[in-house]
């Protein structure tokens, strides 16, 4: 066996080993489907899901062809190994799937704006001194607002990083 060096790509899935943590994105992909579903002049949206939408079986609206629907909603599946944040609308417009109409499209083209905006952001794994200074950090700025006495200083410290450590991923855009 040889040694093949420092894993940088893996199944779609960017790596970014750095002395802070890892950092594991998407954004070759996610730029490939923009292009792919021709939304590259698209504008950006805030939200993956607009609030008022309430999609429902819509019997009364345009069908449409079935096949731009479901490769539109598995290419989104894919993606949320690197942005959890898109799995609920996601999910919930992979209902629709078996007979999608115009408005279940339109809804769907609502996240790939959403990704547009977002190409760049990942998820990150700080290593424990990180989240360890960071959660030291806190700890100071809490003791300086008077919320703190010293003796709960070490007790939340603890607490912050066995919490961290229960949810070591969250989103960013870098490790710096």
């Amino acid at each position: 066996m040889s040694m093949m060096g420092e894993l940088t790509f893996f199944l779609g899935l960017q790596i970014k080993q750095s002395p802070k943590g890892i950092f594991i994105s998407q954004t070759t992909y996610t730029k490939e489907l923009i292009k792919k579903f021709g939304m590259e002049n698209a504008k950006s949206i805030g939200t993956p899901m607009i609030l008022t939408t309430t999609l429902e079986e819509d019997n009364n609206g345009k069908s449409m062809v079935e096949t731009m629907y479901r490769v539109m909603i598995g290419s989104s599946l894919y993606l949320t190994a690197s942005h959890p944040d898109i799995m609920f609308s996601v999910c919930k417009y992979a209902r629709f799937r078996s007979a999608p109409k115009e408005s279940h499209l339109t809804a769907v083209k609502c996240i790939i704006r959403y990704l547009i905006g977002t190409t760049k952001l990942g998820l990150c794994a700080e290593k424990e001194k990180e989240v360890s200074r960071k959660s030291e950090k806190l700890a100071n700025i809490l003791e300086r607002l008077g919320s703190l006495k010293k003796t709960n200083k070490a007790e939340l410290t603890t607490n912050f990083f066995a919490l961290s450590r229960l949810l070591p991923l969250h989103q960013k855009s870098t490790l710096g």
